[in-house]
């Protein structure tokens, strides 16, 4: 499984706009929007592609000014399956 955190920056004027692309795409998840038109995004593993496939559609979505990786978590699907053995 692989989480990765992303800073969208967008135009103010298109903020509510580049929200609802962001909200269609698999796997994103939205957490927190400024006035300035900075976001705080999450993205997890999907059937889709690479995540860096989905950074890159972040990055060409109409409105936004950049899309930058700030956090990458990864565990392999043993790891998982061990962890909720254990539980």
């Amino acid at each position: 499984m692989n989480i990765v955190g992303v800073l969208v920056c967008a135009h103010p004027h298109h903020l509510l706009g580049v929200r609802d692309q962001l909200s269609a795409l698999p796997g994103v998840e939205l957490h927190a929007t400024s006035a300035e038109g900075r976001m705080v995004v999450t993205i997890e593993d999907i059937d889709e592609g690479p995540l860096g496939d989905t950074i890159v559609k972040l990055n060409n979505l109409e409105g936004v000014l950049s899309a930058a990786m700030v956090y990458h978590h990864c565990e392999n699907d043993l790891e998982l399956i061990e962890e909720e053995g254990s539980a």
